[in-house]
């Protein structure tokens, strides 16, 4: 009977081992991205990542990426801070642990207006002469994104109102952005990179000027996730957000590995990709102060129905990133 029983209880042994080993496995996140130039270089995380396996998903734009976070279907996500405004604002439970880049706007006119870069009085007057002549002037971008609150941000400082004469057109595909211009379907976009370089190079658009003279500054994207996971898997988040900063310091480190991966999601030829990089400013710190005017600005312009400066604030939890860099959360916008 000894002699039966010890085959069978090394195999159960053995057994019990590869389940040990296969428990031992490092744990998922599933990870959402939009596709943009600055926010591409996040599927490469799972390079970068330690004691965790990390799953990118790209999708087409932020509010995409926002609605398969509140849905379940990713656990972490790379939005941008008008999408963690909304959220707050709309009573969704989301916490912003990490910031990750700014940048990467750029307003470009139709090259028929004629319109100098930076000259203001020669815009307003393309305005004045629409209006004499019973028409629109068109400006465009994705509703919601920061292009979109940047750029009437900036028209704002500049006394020019949107409504009535000025019509704004919502392009939800900004890869479809050169495609408004060319057809007369825009007069004017605040366009994302790498698609706003691409529009320069192919001379569908002329550059005009970069929309960062507003209260958001060049503050763009941001690492979300749900209280929840921040609750049952802290070690994960905290694993995500050390990827996340690694990330950013071999992007900052090697350009040329930058651009390629730029091209290779977004398909962009490698000249534009480079070019597109000199309008990215890698930054994993959440400034309050900058992340609280933007959520003013939202509710001045009326794109959330409520003042969310003290709910927008509560939800920016540093200690990730405190634990990551060593710096205190003042030193790191708090």
């Amino acid at each position: 009977m000894r002699r039966l029983l010890l085959p069978l209880l090394c195999a159960l042994g053995l057994a019990a081992g590869t389940a040990r080993g296969a428990a031992a496995a490092p744990p998922t996140v599933d990870f959402g991205l939009a596709k943009c130039a600055h926010c591409v270089p996040l599927v490469l995380l799972p390079d970068y990542a330690k004691g965790v396996t990390i799953k990118p998903t790209v999708f087409t734009n932020g509010n995409d990426v926002l609605t398969a976070l509140l849905s379940g279907s990713i656990q972490i996500a790379q939005v941008t801070y008008v999408a963690y405004i909304t959220a707050i604002d709309r009573g969704f439970h989301v916490v912003a642990v990490a910031g990750q880049i700014g940048g990467g706007s750029q307003i470009v006119l139709a090259p028929s207006l004629h319109v100098p870069a930076g000259d203001w009085t020669a815009l307003k007057a393309a305005i004045a002469k629409a209006k004499a002549a019973g028409k629109h002037f068109t400006i465009a971008a994705s509703r919601g994104s920061p292009q979109d609150m940047d750029m009437r941000g900036v028209l704002a400082k500049h006394g020019i109102k949107v409504g009535g004469t000025v019509k704004f057109v919502n392009i939800s595909d900004p890869a479809t952005e050169s495609t408004a211009l060319a057809d007369g379907g825009a007069d004017m976009i605040c366009a994302v990179d790498p698609f706003a370089t691409e529009i320069r190079a192919s001379k569908t658009g002329t550059f005009f000027a970069y929309p960062y003279d507003q209260a958001g500054g060049k503050l763009a994207n941001v690492i979300l996730t749900s209280p929840k996971m921040i609750h049952d898997h802290p070690a994960l988040v905290q694993a995500t957000v050390d990827a996340v900063i690694a990330d950013n310091n071999a992007m900052m480190a090697d350009h040329a590995k930058w651009a390629a991966v730029i091209t290779k999601v977004t398909g962009l030829p490698l000249h534009l990709s480079k070019l597109a990089i000199k309008n990215l400013y890698p930054d994993v710190a959440m400034s309050r102060a900058r992340v609280l005017a933007i959520a003013q600005e939202m509710h001045t312009l009326g794109y959330i129905q409520n003042d969310d400066t003290k709910a927008v604030s509560a939800h920016l939890d540093y200690r990730f990133l405190m634990k990551a860099t060593g710096k205190t959360e003042k030193q790191l916008g708090g």
